[in-house]
């Protein structure tokens, strides 16, 4: 099988992307900064933040080790066996055969909106899970391309990345809460002055605010990212462009109420619920998830173009 020039393979036969990379080390250098420069500020004001810190560690601890069974729990999946869905595990088996990586448990969500998700700490502990709307909706390849994009989640430890990029929020929100709550020191010991209350609380904010738009950037370099190792890893970028059309267009008859009941989860999905729906489309694109779905097509559009030339 050939693959473009310049793809990059990981431990698994799953191409990566330069620039994407790039991308995404410059947005967590970013954040990192951001948080050394948050504990400074909290240090300097006299805050003993370790509690804060433990109690934040803690809950991305629990996340982290049992991602696979909140995210099943969460959005009502099950485990299928081989015998319960033989057409979806002939699919998986294949592509972990082609990827050079362990097979996921694989699991189906009861549910008529069209997506997918996989989700776990790594390779061992993994799971890709189908909704039945999918299953019903998209042709064997399409379905194969949705899968090669989930499983190459699996494949680049996506989840870890986006736990360690959701601590620095997850720390700042309980700060801000910690302000608003408890009454960080009133003033500064009777001196005059900003309250430290309010410096912590506005510090926090802005803090939270930052940190929250920089995950949702990773979030939506790593969705690019899983296109073009689906895309490169089948060698069928149409199909994965045909599936994003047909699932972005199928969204928009499902029953809101639905959507919405989907919409917490769509930093896991593969096409995000509710998807260009009201408001400003700039802003709206700042805290989205995934990136517009004409960007993701015109991504695909230029690998077919190198998987033709590389022919």
């Amino acid at each position: 099988m050939r693959r473009p020039r310049g793809a990059v393979l990981s431990q698994t036969r799953y191409a990566s992307d330069r620039g994407l990379t790039t991308r995404m080390t410059v947005t967590m250098f970013l954040l990192g900064l951001l948080y050394i420069a948050f504990v400074a500020v909290l240090i300097a004001l006299g805050v003993r933040a370790i509690v804060v810190l433990v109690l934040a560690g803690g809950l991305l601890l629990v996340q982290y080790l049992l991602s696979d069974r909140i995210a099943l729990f969460a959005m009502h999946g099950r485990v299928v066996s081989p015998q319960q869905a033989p057409e979806l595990h002939g699919v998986v088996d294949r592509l972990a055969a082609l990827a050079d990586m362990p097979k996921p448990r694989v699991a189906i969500a009861d549910s008529d909106v069209p997506n997918a998700f996989a989700t776990g700490r790594n390779q061992k502990n993994a799971v890709v899970c189908v909704t039945t709307g999918l299953l019903r909706r998209l042709e064997p390849a399409e379905l194969e391309g949705v899968l090669a994009h989930e499983m190459s989640h699996i494949a680049h430890r996506d989840v870890v990345v986006m736990t360690v990029a959701s601590f620095l929020g997850i720390v700042a929100g309980l700060m801000t809460r910690f302000a608003l709550y408890t009454g960080l020191g009133r003033d500064r010991g009777g001196r005059g002055g900003l309250p430290v209350g309010l410096i912590i609380l506005v510090v926090s904010a802005l803090v939270y605010v930052v940190s929250f738009l920089l995950t949702r950037a990773l979030s939506r370099y790593r969705e690019l990212a899983a296109d073009r190792a689906g895309a490169l890893l089948t060698q069928r970028p149409s199909a994965l462009a045909s599936a994003l059309t047909k699932v972005s267009g199928e969204m928009a008859r499902i029953p809101t109420r639905d959507l919405r009941e989907a919409e917490p989860f769509n930093a896991f999905y593969f096409a995000p619920a509710l998807a260009g729906r009201g408001g400003w489309a700039g802003l709206s694109a700042l805290f989205s998830t995934h990136p517009p779905l004409e960007q993701r097509l015109a991504q695909l559009q230029r690998i077919s173009a190198e998987l033709g030339r590389a022919g």
